[in-house]
């Protein structure tokens, strides 16, 4: 018989490597296992508007094979709809055994996880938010620097978003703006200078987990606008990355393609169990520890399965919005390559002390027929009207707290695990103020936004799933104590964003990666001892 892992990781995204590390510093023993779907084509090469315009064969990556893109057009983001990102998502519900109503449910059975497509966003909690946490937040500090100067990120500085969002001692210089923001950031300096930006509104430069310096082998943000397409020097973070470095330990197994269906327990040892590709083939794997990073509903699928929990529980998701902003000193421009993330980033304190986030992005790179959409025109009238006014706009979206979710999953007698969403009647009107300040503080910057641009998005479209096995002092069956550890299940661990107490308006990452690290870190002291 094989000897036993010390610990087990379920999941390779941003949690699982985070946690791996420290792990496997200590000497630990260490397997980890993920779903193993892989890209089947590679980065462009070229910048966006050399291969749009030059490539013969640029409509497989923007149209994809079997019409992908327009197969997808109902899809609730429109990364779902790029065809080299289709091995991120693909099979996700249907091999995790999730159902939902209403919401969106999306996650990875990629190697990296959802980092091979999210935004990049970064920032870092404050005291008031950790306030939540059953522990100190200095506790996260320390992981909180050791992952933002791994991964490397960008964007800190001297603005007014600096104590908001953090990370100005861990982060490389700013990436460069593009003409349209440039402009917007310079405005809203000189209109706040004079007093004239309302309080409640701050911008400032986004924190990206985006290379500005060159970091081993990853290359610097050269500004081709391919964010959205795959960035063929690795400047945007992603956990895929950083496989090979785990695999230069001796002590690390890395298994890709086994999907858990199941924790079973026997002789003081947890087992992972996979139905593989059929449900006559399986496979399993022992381990001390298991620690789950399998993304927020694939874990609480697997936790609440593995304690017979069928109780509801609460799943946090930020309610969303996006609209155009037009910058009519710029009509008639060209397209301006540049970032393809988040540029710039402001938060608007609304009512009730609730905060939103949100930040701006260029129109170059991203498909105009998912622009079209944000307009209350018949398709091809908003593509007309797109042609001439889009280089002169630029995409603006907004996040508000967790905590506003109404959001529950179950876990079924089938083994399923059913998400149901009940609106909250708060966020519309809080989604209205929001549009309100920001469309009053824009246009004090030359800014406005387009008429019957602004929609919420879709419950799940965030992809911000937190919450549903959530850290506490004293847990209850279904939640975790404040090492991640959960209650009536001694040996594992919840480590991704689902044991959040709290989801916070920005960015959650890092503060997800960070607290695997704080967990793991537990562990090998629990283990010297």
């Amino acid at each position: 018989m094989t000897e036993p892992f010390d610990v087990i990781i379920v999941g390779s995204g941003p949690a699982g490597v985070s946690a791996a590390f420290p792990l496997l510093e200590a000497g630990l023993k260490v397997l980890m296992v993920d779903g193993g779907k892989q890209p089947s084509t590679q980065s462009p090469a070229k910048d966006f508007l050399s291969w749009r315009e030059q490539d013969s064969d640029q409509f497989k990556r923007m149209v994809g094979k079997g019409f992908y893109a327009l197969k997808h057009s109902q899809d609730v983001t429109p990364k779902m709809r790029i065809p080299s990102l289709s091995y991120v998502f693909k099979d996700y519900e249907n091999l995790n055994q999730i159902e939902s109503n209403e919401f969106s449910a999306i996650g990875s059975l990629s190697t990296g996880g959802l980092s091979n497509a999210w935004g990049c966003g970064v920032s870092e909690y404050s005291e008031s938010e950790l306030s939540a946490f059953p522990f100190a937040a200095s506790e996260l500090t320390p992981s909180y620097r050791s992952i933002a100067k791994r991964i490397g990120i960008s964007g800190g500085g001297d603005d007014a978003l600096q104590a908001y969002l953090g990370l100005n001692d861990c982060s490389q210089p700013p990436i460069g703006l593009d003409t349209l923001n440039e402009y917007l950031y310079r405005r809203f300096q000189q209109a706040n200078s004079k007093k004239r930006i309302d309080p409640k509104f701050l911008l400032g430069r986004s924190r990206v987990a985006i290379l500005s310096q060159n970091k081993h082998d990853r290359l610097a943000c050269n500004l081709c606008s391919n964010c959205l397409w795959g960035c063929s020097r690795k400047s945007l973070y992603s956990a895929a990355d950083e496989i090979s470095n785990l695999k230069r330990f001796v002590n690390f197994t890395f298994v890709p393609g086994f999907i858990v269906t199941s924790l079973l327990q026997k002789n003081g040892l947890w087992n992972i169990v996979s139905s593989g590709s059929s449900d006559t083939v399986s496979s399993t794997y022992s381990g001390k520890k298991v620690l789950l990073a399998a993304g927020t509903i694939a874990t609480t699928r697997l936790a609440l399965s593995a304690v017979g929990h069928f109780q509801k529980v609460n799943i946090l998701s930020c309610p969303t919005a996006a609209f155009l902003l037009w910058l009519p000193k710029f009509l008639g421009k060209g397209c301006d390559l540049g970032l393809g993330t988040a540029q710039l980033s402001y938060q608007v304190e609304l009512k009730g002390g609730i905060s939103g986030f949100g930040s701006t992005f260029s129109t170059t790179g991203i498909p105009r027929s998912e622009l079209s959409k944000r307009l209350p025109l018949k398709t091809p009238n908003s593509f007309n009207l797109l042609k001439n006014l889009l280089p002169s706009c630029v995409i603006g979206n907004l996040f508000l707290p967790g905590q506003l979710s109404k959001t529950t999953a179950e876990l079924l007698s089938n083994g399923k695990l059913h998400i149901d969403y009940v609106s909250n009647d708060l966020t519309p009107s809080l989604m209205s103020q929001a549009q309100k300040i920001l469309g009053t503080n824009f246009r004090k910057m030359g800014a406005f936004i387009l008429p019957g641009s602004f929609s919420m998005g879709s419950p799940g479209s965030d992809i911000h799933y937190s919450g549903s096995l959530p850290m506490k002092l004293n847990p209850r069956n279904g939640e975790c104590h404040a090492n991640g550890e959960l209650a009536s299940l001694k040996g594992v661990y919840a480590i991704d964003a689902s044991c959040l107490p709290y989801l916070s308006e920005k960015p959650h990452t890092l503060t997800v990666m960070a607290n695997a690290d704080r967990i793991a870190r537990i562990i090998v002291k629990m283990h010297a001892s």
